[in-house]
């Protein structure tokens, strides 16, 4: 059935009132018998969209449902981050990517096992870990779905081996026309080495991350290349994580100019039940720490979509792609990821999906 969708307001949209066609497309104008959604004056914007997730779930030891990641809880969209490689990425694809009402996109581990037992079995031992061909066949065969090469550049997932598998990872995706999404993190490689390879459309996912040795942080240098690569193209994701966010860092990086491109939850099963939860939770720490609510729509919305080949704003002909949402007071107490804790005095709180013609009930998974 049609839709109307009214009293809202627009978070990063122009329009007072949207119609939604029978085909789920957004019209021009209502048809005679649509469906009436009063938003009660909840804002309204493009599908929330989460660029850093993990829903291969039974196909690795982490991955949550890709359920859990969604629309329940106000994400239309989203990017598993490598969790599968060329091996298993036909499991992802069949009973993951296909069955969901949302959309599902990936980045596609240059190791070929993926997270199959994250960090107990790395995927990244040696050079058996990687197949070139292989990858690039996959990438291929799935070029609809697969929207990069993701790769785990730290010290416990690639030991003694260093820089070299990011440098596979990096040709490969140069070879494919992606971009390449990297994990940093505890050294080696240094963040420095990494940041030399990277060029515009990169992704650097946990950017705001407090690791010793492995964080924008540690120097003023690798502070100045971090905002001149962001200047330049290189692609900033808070990529939150068990571990990979840290207040001060992100605190400081919002004051000094170094904004997100996207704001991504990394959320699995080692950090559903905390310090992530959600998206939600994680779009009201970074308002928290200084980043503008405008700024913040556009890194779980336009930016993160663009990437993930969808339409930055969907207009007229588009499929109806909105999420609901309300900015509430609170004093909810939360964690980074290394343990320290914020109060927030705002929340923002999903009400509910659009996708088409479907509308689903959405909200904050912790109360």
């Amino acid at each position: 059935m049609a839709l109307t969708l009214k009293n809202f307001r627009a978070a990063g949209l122009g329009a007072d009132t949207i119609h939604i066609g029978d085909d789920g497309r957004i019209a021009e104008g209502a048809a005679p018998d649509a469906r009436q959604i009063d938003c009660g004056g909840a804002f309204l914007s493009i599908g929330w969209s989460d660029l850093h997730v993990h829903v291969w779930h039974g196909g690795t030891d982490i991955s949550v449902r890709a359920s859990q990641a969604g629309r329940p809880t106000g994400v239309t969209s989203m990017a598993d981050a490598g969790s599968a490689g060329e091996a298993t990425f036909h499991g992802l694809r069949e009973y993951v990517i296909e069955p969901q009402s949302e959309t599902i996109r990936a980045f596609l581990n240059i190791g070929s096992i993926g997270l199959v037992a994250c960090n107990r079995v790395p995927e990244l031992i040696d050079l058996r870990s990687i197949d070139v061909d292989r990858t690039l066949e996959v990438v291929e065969a799935n070029r609809d779905v697969i929207c990069g090469i993701k790769v785990r550049a730290s010290g416990v997932i690639v030991g003694a081996w260093g820089i070299t598998p990011a440098k596979i990872a990096k040709r490969v995706a140069e070879i494919s026309g992606l971009p390449l999404m990297v994990h940093v993190g505890e050294p080696p490689p240094l963040i420095d080495e990494v940041f030399d390879i990277l060029t515009e459309g990169d992704i650097v996912t946990h950017c705001f991350n407090g690791k010793r040795a492995g964080s924008i942080s540690d120097t003023r240098a690798l502070w100045a290349q971090a905002k001149r690569l962001a200047a330049e193209g290189i692609r900033m994701d808070v990529g939150h994580g068990q571990a990979s966010f840290d207040f001060d860092v992100a605190r400081r990086a919002i004051a000094d100019g170094l904004t997100p491109f996207s704001v991504s939850t990394d959320l699995h099963l080692r950090n559903i039940d905390g310090p992530v939860h959600d998206m939600a939770t994680t779009m009201s720490k970074l308002l928290a720490v200084g980043l503008p609510f405008d700024d913040l729509i556009a890194a779980v919305t336009e930016r993160p979509r663009s990437v993930l080949g969808l339409e930055a704003c969907p207009a007229v002909g588009d499929r109806a792609d909105f999420t609901v949402f309300d900015l509430v007071e609170s004093d909810v107490v939360t964690h980074d990821s290394g343990g320290k804790t914020l109060t927030l005095d705002k929340m923002f709180e999903p009400r509910m999906t659009i996708l088409g013609t479907d509308v689903q009930d959405a909200s904050r998974r912790v109360g």
